[in-house]
């Protein structure tokens, strides 16, 4: 019976797990990129809240006139998600880098605008002012089921399962495997990389360190617009100009991960779990009979960020010129 009991708490935790982790590993990624090109990227979350507004308003917009709707509808969703974010990091890609301002203030700046935008358009074009931007997910959803039946596994089960995932999941692994590959692999990885590390020197064989911190903060808003899409489809049925904090609990996943691909992931899975810990503890064996407020488990993914920073900022290695305006006349 507990082997029963343990199992089936494994096939509700680990499902949930990828639905939280996956959006934090691809907003992580983006932030990797653009701190690897040498511009600190703070504004991750306001960037999140664009892409999510302008992907879930054409998700809206494509249901209720019948137009399209299934994995096609979510896939154009994630083109515009990814083309909004690109577009609105370029604003403190223009900062930080044309103007030299300082590169947490001007993210700072970005996060403050973005839910405010996000809230007045939609009051503005939909009817009664409502700044909730309803949508379904209903056909979004692949859906498994898992029953006593089942060969091999069912024996483990005492009643029937069904595991909810989405393309998206898919997809933010492929974008962390194409990640590694380009940051590594690539001759635009390794200019990258030089121009976070040591732009000077990067300069002095050629290398335009401008274009590529463009380029870096470019990708790092198209991968948030797009976890900021992937986080509101997965988690909710309507949009109201937040991301729950995840765009800065991404910044503490890069960190955690030490700025590269595959540590990044682990750290994401690690904070994904704690999330799906906290949403889903009466599923848990052992959690759902203690009496612990449910406000407690809701604090525990960011109690246990703390707690990890608190141990892993020490040994954190940033790139060494990230966070640091480049002055091409310096030297």
């Amino acid at each position: 019976m507990f082997i029963n009991e343990l199992f089936q708490t494994l096939v509700f935790i680990l499902p949930s797990t990828l639905l939280f982790a996956v959006p934090l590993m691809v907003v992580a990624l983006g932030g990797l990129f653009s701190e690897r090109s040498g511009v600190v990227n703070i504004a991750l979350e306001g960037i999140m809240i664009i892409g999510a507004f302008f992907s879930i308003f054409f998700i809206r917009l494509m249901q209720i006139n019948n137009v399209l709707d299934g994995q096609a509808l979510l896939l154009l969703a994630c083109v515009v998600a990814m083309s909004t974010g690109a577009v609105f990091s370029l604003l403190h890609a223009y900062a930080a880098i044309n103007l030299r301002a300082d590169q947490t203030i001007s993210g700072t700046a970005l996060n403050m605008f973005a839910p405010a935008f996000a809230i007045f358009t939609a009051r503005m074009m939909q009817e009664n002012s409502v700044q909730q931007i309803e949508f379904s997910s209903t056909h979004f959803r692949i859906m498994t089921s898992l029953t006593p039946e089942t060969p091999i596994i069912g024996s483990l089960l005492t009643n029937a399962v069904s595991i909810t995932t989405y393309i998206t999941t898919f997809l933010g692994f492929i974008i962390l495997i194409l990640a590694w590959f380009v940051l590594y692999k690539t001759r635009f990885g390794m200019r990258l990389r030089s121009c976070g590390e040591h732009p000077q020197a990067a300069d002095s064989v050629g290398i335009n360190v401008y274009k590529m911190r463009y380029a870096g903060v470019a990708v790092s808003g198209a991968l948030a617009g797009l976890g900021g899409l992937i986080f509101v489809v997965t988690t909710s049925t309507n949009f109201s100009a937040s991301v729950s904090g995840y765009g800065f609990l991404a910044l503490a996943v890069l960190i955690f991960g030490q700025w590269k691909p595959g540590r990044i992931m682990w750290a994401a899975l690690f904070f994904g779990f704690m999330k799906a810990i906290s949403t889903g503890y009466m599923a848990v064996i052992g959690l759902k009979t203690l009496p612990i407020p449910s406000d407690i488990y809701k604090m525990v993914p960011y109690i246990a960020t703390m707690i990890v920073l608190a141990f892993s900022s020490k040994s954190s290695q940033a790139p060494r010129a990230s966070g640091v305006p480049y002055d091409k006349g310096q030297r």
